[in-house]
């Protein structure tokens, strides 16, 4: 009965051992970089462990490191490399698909602190660090009359560093683009320590491979972004709002595939019942609660055209089954009809804990996609709230479930893992902008194959053959 005590005991000083190594490499760290920067205090680290995806297998990191500069970022990356200490990039902590969760042993390498931008009003450029919020980023181009239009819904606390990491979208990049469709240039720290610039200040360039859009989207699993050269464009123009009722889901994507077939609305999004009567419990808009589907669509185009536009998505709503069409002039009505829309994660996150998907169909498919996720909520007996940037098919089932109850939350990881198999099914994909992360890498096989996953690891190894990059992410 006492034959375990000696490998405890064995435990015990292994354990002694390989903390006293693990001191000293934090000593050593602690003396190449700022005293600021390095952050030990287990009540602080704590805190850096997960993303906004609330990943449950986080680990406890060695330390955190707040770099405030490149060259922080490259002395932390030549320690870790040295002693084959993984690094998890970090931006604002708003991910949604667990690419920023902490592992054991290694460090968390936030960029919040990096928070420089330079705006050229002549290029219409800026070169920004990556800690800026996204809407900082909108108000230093807004005070030279520029506009960065690439808006996710947690514009106001994603950073661009994030917002590059998983080349995110948002409300308008059904007609304006994506983050990746801004990007120039980067400035990009490897796993070595090497730094590199790719890109730059140039709106045409094709000298050398397109090694810049490789790390856009790269969820810090093959650099680390510390400056990004991002495109401006002149301001959005005024936009009309034009919001409809639907009685039944199918109607509503009806009206958005006729849509899409003759015009880019400069906004299309869709709003289920259940995510609708989120929204109007918090905000008392007056949304209608009877509606199986709510769509607020904008058109900014100059001019007469705006009109027309605005005209014509009335007349296809109308024409596809709503029960009622409202539309707009008024700048602060249709904001705040949009502002509705982007509270609608926080709204339904209200009701419990989320599995926040993030799949995305070609329109066609849009939906047999919505119908397959009502039927698998139907099916596993949980409640999922559906929002979609719909004009471009990518949507954001909201799986709720309590995490006390161990049988609903069984349901809710059943739910999210059939939709993406649905989401495939139907020749899509698993992400659209939040990136795969560690919540949907299980996943990517599937949607990708076998020989793009082997491409896929083939890169990750010659940019990085120790696997100190966010290790677990992606792949």
């Amino acid at each position: 009965m006492l034959a375990p005590a000696p490998l405890a005991v064995g435990n015990e000083r292994e354990g002694a051992v390989v903390k006293a190594i693990q001191d000293d490499r934090i000593d050593e760290l602690a003396s190449l970089i700022p005293v600021a920067a390095l952050v030990t205090d287990p009540d602080i680290t704590e805190t850096y462990r997960w993303d906004r995806a609330q990943d449950p297998d986080a680990g406890r990191p060695l330390a955190v490191v707040r770099a405030g500069s490149t060259k922080d970022v490259q002395t932390v990356m030549k320690w870790a490399a040295t002693h084959r200490i993984p690094v998890v990039p970090r931006g604002a902590g708003s991910g949604l698909s667990g690419g920023a969760t902490a592992v054991d042993g290694g460090i968390v390498l936030s960029t919040e602190l990096m928070r420089d931008i330079v705006v050229d009003p002549v290029t219409r450029t800026a070169v920004v660090q990556p800690g800026l919020l996204n809407i900082e980023v909108k108000r230093a181009a807004a005070e030279h009359g520029l506009w960065y239009p690439p808006d996710p819904s947690s514009y106001e606390i994603c950073s661009i560093g994030g917002n590059a990491a998983t080349n995110a979208g948002g409300l308008c990049c059904v007609k304006y683009g994506v983050t990746t469709d801004y990007i120039l240039g980067l400035e990009v720290v490897l796993a070595d320590g090497t730094v590199v610039r790719l890109g730059g200040p140039r709106l045409k360039d094709s000298a050398g491979l397109s090694l810049t859009k490789l790390f856009v989207g790269s969820e810090g699993t093959l650099g680390v972004i510390t400056e990004i050269t991002i495109r401006l464009v002149p301001p959005q123009p005024p936009a009309s709002t034009v919001v409809a009722s639907f009685a039944s889901v199918r109607d509503a994507t009806a009206a958005i595939i006729e849509t899409t077939r003759v015009m880019r609305p400069a906004m299309l999004e869709l709003m289920d019942r259940a995510s609708t009567a989120a929204v109007e419990r918090q905000l008392k808009m007056g949304l209608d609660l009877g509606a199986a589907a709510l769509l607020i669509a904008r058109s900014d185009s100059p001019g007469p055209d705006r009109e027309r536009e605005t005209a014509f998505m009335a007349e296809v709503f109308g024409r596809c089954g709503a029960t009622d069409v409202f539309a707009t002039d008024d700048p602060e009505d249709g904001e705040a009809f949009t502002a509705a829309r982007r509270f609608a994660i926080p709204a339904v996150e209200r009701m419990g804990n989320l599995l926040l998907e993030d799949v995305g169909v070609p329109l066609p498919a849009l939906p047999a996609l919505i119908e397959g996720i009502e039927e698998i909520s139907a099916h596993r007996d949980v409640l999922c709230a559906v929002i979609a940037h719909a004009g471009d098919g990518n949507t954001h089932p909201l799986i709720v479930h309590d995490p006390s109850d161990e049988d609903q939350t069984r349901r809710a990881h059943l739910a999210f893992g059939e939709i993406m198999h649905l989401a495939i099914r139907l020749g899509g994909t698993i992400t659209g902008e939040h990136g795969v992360g560690r919540l949907k890498k299980a996943w990517l096989p599937d949607q990708v194959g076998p020989d793009v996953m082997d491409l896929t690891r083939r890169i990750k190894t010659a940019l990085d053959p120790d696997n100190i990059l966010n290790p677990g992410a992606v792949l």
